[in-house]
């Protein structure tokens, strides 16, 4: 019994891999960069998503794929900002994979920046490329100082980490020193971000690299 669910795990995900490859390939012919937003639920990542949208809608057209459950609600706030956007549901699943986004990507041949908001989860959806450029990983300070150091391995895959909701760390009990220094000490490569949406923390900068990652196109 062991044997067979390793080897269906192995089908599973070399056939994810084979379709992000695609998904990559579509994504690469056409400029686009897809950005695959992961963290738990409450981080942030609709809010980022909303608010990136609004900073630079007069400077490149921005596409979002909205990854829940249910996505009806995430999918909603998106789109009334007047981009493109499609909701996934994925039902019983705490992740999205490959397949399903690769039902909708085609729609998005003419965005410059693809936003793929992951199902709200730290463990799930580590193992899925979902033909994504980057990876940014959302963590907020209500879940805790210790949440990166209890999650390594989404924090070690990570292009950029964001810690959100730092306005409240001291209300909470939470150290963001140790939170950066963990993520730091799991992936020093990573362009780790101290924010706080609500109150413009830490934003400006997150505008900063999507720029850089915007000019680095086809280089």
């Amino acid at each position: 019994m062991h044997r067979i669910e390793v080897d269906a795990e192995y089908d599973v995900l070399s056939l994810n891999k084979r379709l992000a490859k695609e998904n990559r390939e579509f994504l690469s012919k056409h400029g686009v960069i897809a950005i695959n937003v992961m963290g738990a639920i409450g981080s942030g990542k609709t809010l980022l998503i909303e608010k990136t949208i609004e900073a630079l809608k007069d400077e490149v057209k921005i596409g979002a794929i909205l990854g829940d459950v249910i996505a009806k609600d995430d999918y909603e706030r998106v789109a009334r900002h007047g981009v493109k956007a499609e909701p996934l549901n994925t039902g019983k699943e705490c992740h999205l994979d490959a397949h399903l986004v690769h039902h909708v990507i085609e729609k998005f041949g003419d965005v410059d920046v693809l936003f793929i908001e992951n199902v709200g989860n730290l463990i799930c959806p580590v193992d899925f490329d979902l033909g994504e450029n980057y990876r940014v990983v959302m963590v907020s300070v209500t879940e805790g100082d210790d949440v990166v150091k209890k999650h390594p391995e989404i924090f070690r895959l990570a292009d950029v980490i964001i810690v959100n909701k730092v306005a409240l760390a001291e209300a909470v009990g939470a150290d963001v020193d140790k939170m950066v220094e963990d993520a730091k000490s799991l992936n020093p490569k990573a362009k780790i971000i101290k924010m706080d949406l609500k109150k413009n923390i830490g934003f400006e900068e997150w505008l900063e690299w999507l720029r850089c990652a915007l000019r680095s196109r086809g280089e």
